[in-house]
């Protein structure tokens, strides 16, 4: 049965980011809105970023050979070739890791492969794919459709997670050679960019067609529950940082390192969020027991519940005063239960679901979902609910099961020509699709076909 995935409006901007350190480099002037620091010149080598340092290792540097994960090597069971994404152009799936990843202080479990040199790390698929919340090495107009020796592959082992585009080339420079690169999310937050074939200068790239990148991208998504607002306009995306390495660096055997930084989400308790010495501005919000800037993932939740208005001009013990005054048995001023640090960047994405969303993260746990009830939804009754689900379900299996024993007695009846032409014999994929304004990806249906050679057993 195919998925139906939709795509709505998305609306993106430029948010003030973290203030920068004095061994930052001066607010970049392509960005007049944000006051982060200048993209990545690497004119020493190493560029702090407030939420990541960088460390650009050239083609002489023994460093760059060793960050580079030899996938041909490495043991045939978690090695994967995807033969969608190997096969075609502008296309892009969903894969789940084998451990929490954490980017920009939030844990991931899913993220989103590209044909185009990058990895989305989303939890919505939306029509901006390109312009935040990624992970690029080489963002650029690749079709691995193009060549039999053209793949996607992936590499997991429980500590690292490596995508390399092997031998893929730019659509419309094919003579130019093929590209070879990867990129590796390692468990402890690090991320490493490794180039091992690069034919042509990246600055000579064009991005006519296709979005030229390469760095890192985060942002968050707001809810305007304005009833003014129309509703395809109510989602907002922000991107709250941004890193772009300087594109003349990249060259073959070359690498870049990013490190993590500590940010406020670290933090699991008030004394040591007020306490902080990171150049964030961290504050403690009681209600939802969380550290924050104020500008991550969290930031709808950080809003529904007056955070900063919460953390103004208080201290750990104005908190644990209000709460001995205000606590007992049978009241509890929290609208969340359990730990809600610890679960992924779904939490923000589950409080604005509606119809109209594209995905959600099916992998946080059953605390997870619960916690991310919004107030106004914390009140319906359980049972409720759960009664009416099960009668839905009972007259939907009964439906099927009528229809089917319908369609095996009248093979030659006009509904079972219908499910019999319309039958998938594939899962669908995400294709990315240009207009002269946007860039959107949609469901489409892959042509399916692999390439000579390829007998993985686990293919996707």
């Amino acid at each position: 049965m195919a998925v139906s995935v939709r795509t709505f409006p998305l609306r993106c901007f430029l948010v003030p980011r973290p203030q920068p350190t004095r061994s930052q480099s001066a607010p970049s002037p392509r960005l007049p809105l944000s006051s982060a620091p200048a993209p990545c010149r690497h004119k020493n080598q190493e560029d702090n970023h407030s939420y990541y340092v960088s460390r650009l290792y050239g083609p002489s540097e023994p460093r760059s050979r060793e960050l580079w994960v030899d996938v041909a090597e490495a043991n045939r069971s978690q090695v994967k070739i995807h033969t969608i994404l190997s096969n075609t152009h502008r296309q892009a799936s969903r894969v789940v890791l084998s451990f929490d990843f954490p980017f920009y202080g939030h844990l991931l479990r899913q993220i989103t492969i590209a044909t185009g040199g990058f990895i989305f790390m989303g939890d919505v698929i939306h029509r901006m794919l390109t312009a935040t919340q990624y992970v690029a090495p080489l963002m650029a107009n690749f079709n691995p459709g193009y060549s039999d020796n053209s793949t996607v592959v992936y590499f997991d082992n429980g500590t690292v997670f490596v995508v390399q585009w092997d031998h893929v080339y730019l659509q419309g420079w094919e003579d130019r050679g093929s590209f070879t690169f990867q990129a590796a999310l390692h468990r402890d937050g690090r991320i490493v960019f490794g180039y091992k074939e690069i034919p042509m200068s990246v600055p000579e790239i064009s991005s006519s067609q296709h979005p030229v990148k390469t760095g890192l991208s985060d942002a968050f998504m707001i809810l305007n529950p304005s009833p003014d607002v129309p509703e395809s306009r109510r989602r907002s995306i922000f991107e709250y940082h941004r890193i772009e390495l300087d594109p003349s660096k990249i060259t073959s055997m070359s690498a870049v390192e990013f490190t993590p930084l500590p940010t406020c989400l670290q933090h699991r308790s008030c004394d040591a969020c007020m306490s902080s010495d990171l150049s964030f501005n961290c504050s403690w919000c009681h209600v939802l027991q969380r550290c924050s800037s104020g500008f991550d993932r969290y930031r709808q939740e950080w809003m529904d519940y007056g955070c900063a208005q919460e953390a103004e001009g208080r201290t750990c013990e104005d908190f644990q005063d209000e709460y001995h005054n205000s606590a007992s048995p049978d009241t509890s001023f929290s609208p969340y239960d359990g730990d809600l640090t610890t679960t992924s960047s779904s939490l923000f994405i589950d409080s604005l679901t509606t119809e109209d969303d594209t995905k959600l993260n099916p992998y946080a746990g059953g605390d997870g979902l619960q916690n991310n009830l919004s107030p106004k939804t914390k009140g319906t009754p359980v049972h409720l609910g759960t009664i009416v689900g099960i009668v839905l379900a009972v007259l939907l299996v009964a439906a099927i099961i009528l229809a089917g024993i319908y369609i095996n007695g009248h093979p030659t009846s006009n509904a079972a020509l219908f499910f019999i032409e319309r039958r998938p014999h594939h899962w669908p994929a995400m294709k990315f699709r240009s207009h002269p304004d946007h860039s959107t990806y949609a469901e489409v249906e892959p042509s399916g076909h692999e390439k000579e050679g390829f007998m993985e057993a686990e293919q996707c």
